[in-house]
């Protein structure tokens, strides 16, 4: 767990998940019960949080920027920050990025918008997803 700079890249190094991604478990087993989309969720929004208190906005949540670690109870890393932000480095955002079927409607309308609200969106649809299994038709 480091930050690297080099004069053209920055680079966030993070511990091996080795229980791959949140997406990959869904493809693979399916839908999740109520219990355990809680378990995923409230990890989810506990990250989420913490990037929020400091003043990171992640931009890009969705199943494939969640991974799992190899315990019995999985426990969930959040990660590619490639387009998160700094909401006290940087301005109001009006930039469209992010994975079109995760993105709040005022991102996809190119209206000014809350970074963190917009991150709070994407967990619900990572939520739904989770829920649903609608992984192939969102």
């Amino acid at each position: 767990k480091e930050v690297i700079l080099t004069p053209t890249h920055l680079a966030i190094v993070m511990e091996y998940a080795s229980g791959g991604e949140m997406f990959e478990r869904i493809c693979n087993a399916g839908r999740f019960s109520e219990d355990e989309a809680r378990f995923f969720f409230q990890q989810l929004i506990s990250g989420v949080s913490y990037c929020h208190a400091m003043q990171v906005c992640h931009r890009d949540l969705k199943l494939e920027n969640t991974l799992l670690d190899g315990s019995p109870a999985p426990r969930l890393k959040i990660c590619d920050f490639g387009y998160s932000k700094s909401s006290v480095l940087h301005s109001q955002p009006k930039s469209t990025v992010g994975t079109p079927a995760y993105i709040a409607p005022e991102v996809l309308l190119r209206q000014e918008y809350d970074e963190k609200i917009a991150d709070v969106w994407s967990c619900g649809v990572t939520l739904y997803v989770m829920l649903w299994d609608l992984s192939f038709r969102i």
